[in-house]
């Protein structure tokens, strides 16, 4: 620099240097990101496909992430697909609990309404995991028979809750088997017609069998 026509020595600027706590942070929450973003889309991926179609490869592509970098979040596919089973199991509850409560007159009858969809049935990758991972918990270890399992008695609770009578607890298990036998079959019959015709069918009949007070969740 120059002032005045003189040289002038200027003490060259230095940015003030991060603290490694801060930029560990950052790669920590990065990180943290980064593998919640994989899973999201494994979970997916399972209920559309299935467990034993998912590919490492194809799923870090799809990520935007190099194949490498799968073990920085996982210990191996097995971990991978027992952590992204969980996550689509537990989706579950919330979407079941917003159901529910859009219908303030008849809760179980609101739960029952979004469940029976034609949306519902063709959208699977972000649809109930009781349906598209039930065949796959049956024939997997422990850890992912004790997510599915989780998650059922969660739905049971929940249906549960919404009666009042002496038998809910067996009507909720009723229900339940209607709902995600139907939903099953709905998406595996070829007939679009008769597909309609099995949601509506059983989401009627569900609906007459109602209890006599349905309670709003809190």
């Amino acid at each position: 620099m120059y002032d005045e026509g003189h040289p002038v020595a200027r003490r060259p600027h230095y940015a003030a240097p991060r603290k490694a706590g801060t930029d560990m942070g950052h790669s920590q929450a990065e990180k943290a990101a980064t593998r919640a973003r994989v899973l999201q889309l494994a979970s997916r991926k399972v209920r559309t496909e299935g467990v034993t179609r998912l590919g490492i490869a194809e799923l870090m592509n799809e990520a935007g992430l190099t194949h490498g970098g799968f073990y920085k979040h996982f210990a191996s596919r097995d971990d991978l697909i027992a952590q992204a089973a969980a996550v689509a199991l537990a989706e579950g509850t919330a979407k079941m609990e917003r159901a529910a409560n859009k219908n303030e007159q008849d809760a179980r009858a609101g739960l029952i309404d979004a469940y029976l969809t034609k949306r519902h049935r063709d959208a699977p990758a972000t649809g109930c995991a009781v349906v598209s991972l039930g065949a796959s918990a049956g024939r997997n270890d422990s850890d992912f028979k004790d997510a599915y399992e989780k998650q059922v008695r969660a739905y049971l609770e929940l249906i549960e809750g919404l009666d009042d009578s002496d038998d809910a607890r067996a009507e909720a298990m009723l229900t339940l088997s209607a709902l995600v036998g139907a939903l099953l079959m709905s998406r595996a019959v070829a007939d679009k017609n008769f597909s309609d015709e099995l949601l509506q069918t059983v989401a009627e009949r569900l609906k007459q069998r109602g209890p006599q007070a349905s309670p709003t969740l809190a």
